[in-house]
């Protein structure tokens, strides 16, 4: 898209990218039947992608009215399908789609990173989504700075820029070194500087932490390993450390802050594979959080660190390798007894795509996925990628999904 690949642009797309075999659809096995609940009060929720203009604005370089026009008609198309959540990304790539004092305006919105808009975006979101009933959570990347190599090519007022010893050059794409103490302060400010400003009723983080493996490519943290390591017996404990502090600290800061707002996490979904680790699920995913994006999020659940958390469960059921009947129990047990709410975030954008497995040509795939999910009393909602995905309804999987478990009008979520 755009010449970005899918890799580089879009959560889902990276959830899509284990390297697990395809298999014909099995039966879900039995699971324990849970005590009713009213679908009305969960999660229901959409992810609306600013990267790469994925789902918003349409493209860059729309005039300030075409915009707003835009977003309006995605916060009309979620109250439409009986959603109740808009999950707005606002810090895509180190930029903003507010006035920060922190980071340049989004290219995406412009066409120019750094050019004013002529309107605020964010401000508009919080406010028209309210207006409708809907909570708007703000969606931030904490650490990529660009999905090209080139620091040239960052407005000259970048922070990147100005402090060229924050950023590594990884797999064709620019980050934010994680474990510079004086980055994961930067970051937290410019995160700190939209849910001050703005009532937004949540504020989360997706899948990049450190970046996804590349084959054959390193990231080059030796020397802030050597520098900032001591009393870690490996690096990767001392990189998951450094992603630990950083969503402990943000949490922190958010109920500081914004003590309605809540903190939330939407990870790969899988942990790691019971080959691995007897505490894994029963996959064979070729990517595990806690092995290569050095994200503790099983101790982050256990430990009530985060307010939610919604693993990106992107595959469906039967699947041989990665079953979404399977992974569903798995995050239950994990989330049980625990202060964090489990939502599940759901892969609409494979619904109807002729390039996915024969499940997702059924519009009733989704569908299915909702009711084995009822059977988990700590299931308590759903997420769906994305916003564009919500709005052409292909195949018709959305309305199908909403007319078999959204029948009572959205309440809050909770």
């Amino acid at each position: 898209m755009g010449g970005v690949s899918r890799r580089a642009f879009t959560v889902a797309a990276l959830s899509a990218f284990t390297l697990v075999p395809e298999a014909s659809a099995a039966t879900p096995g039995p699971a324990k039947p849970a005590p009713p609940r009213s679908a009305a009060a969960g999660m229901r929720g959409m992810w609306l992608a600013t990267v790469a203009n994925r789902d918003w604005p349409t493209r860059a370089g729309l005039r300030a009215a075409e915009q707003r026009a835009e977003l309006i008609e995605h916060l009309d198309n979620a109250v439409r399908h009986r959603l109740n959540t808009v999950i707005l990304q606002v810090r895509p790539t180190a930029d903003a789609l507010w006035p920060s004092a922190h980071e340049p305006w989004s290219q995406y919105l412009s066409g120019s990173q750094g050019r004013d808009p002529g309107w605020d975006p964010l401000g508009t979101a919080v406010k028209e989504a309210h207006a409708r009933g809907l909570h708007l959570h703000a969606w931030f990347n904490p650490y990529r700075v660009a999905t090209h190599d080139d620091p040239a090519r960052l407005v000259s007022s970048h922070p990147a820029r100005k402090n060229p010893g924050w950023v590594v050059p990884y797999g064709g794409q620019l980050y934010y070194n994680p474990g510079l103490p004086e980055v994961r302060a930067f970051v937290q400010d410019a995160i700190m500087d939209a849910v001050t400003k703005y009532e937004v009723d949540g504020v989360h983080f997706d899948d990049y932490f450190y970046p996804y493996p590349v084959a054959g490519q390193s990231f080059d943290d030796g020397g802030t390993f050597g520098t900032f390591g001591s009393g870690f017996a490996t690096q990767a404990d001392w990189r998951r450390d450094n992603i630990d502090r950083l969503v402990r600290e943000t949490a922190q800061r958010v109920k500081d802050v914004r003590p309605a707002a809540r903190f939330g996490v939407s990870p790969f979904g899988v942990w790691r594979n019971a080959a691995t680790d007897e505490r894994g699920s029963d996959t064979r995913a070729g990517v595990q959080t806690y092995d290569d994006l050095y994200a503790d999020t099983r101790k982050w659940v256990r430990e009530g660190w985060i307010d939610y958390v919604v693993p990106q469960l992107y595959w469906n059921i039967g699947l041989d390798g990665a079953d979404y009947a399977k992974l569903l129990p798995w995050w239950a047990e994990t989330a049980r007894g625990s202060r964090t709410q489990l939502y599940v975030g759901e892969a609409l954008y494979k619904s109807g795509d002729p390039a996915q497995p024969a499940a997702w040509q059924d519009p009733a795939e989704l569908s299915r996925h909702l009711t084995l999910a009822a059977r988990y009393p700590e299931v308590r909602g759903h997420v769906y990628f994305s916003a564009k995905d919500v709005a052409d309804d292909r195949g018709g999987a959305m309305t199908r999904l909403a007319a078999d478990h959204y029948t009572q009008p959205a309440a809050a979520p909770r």
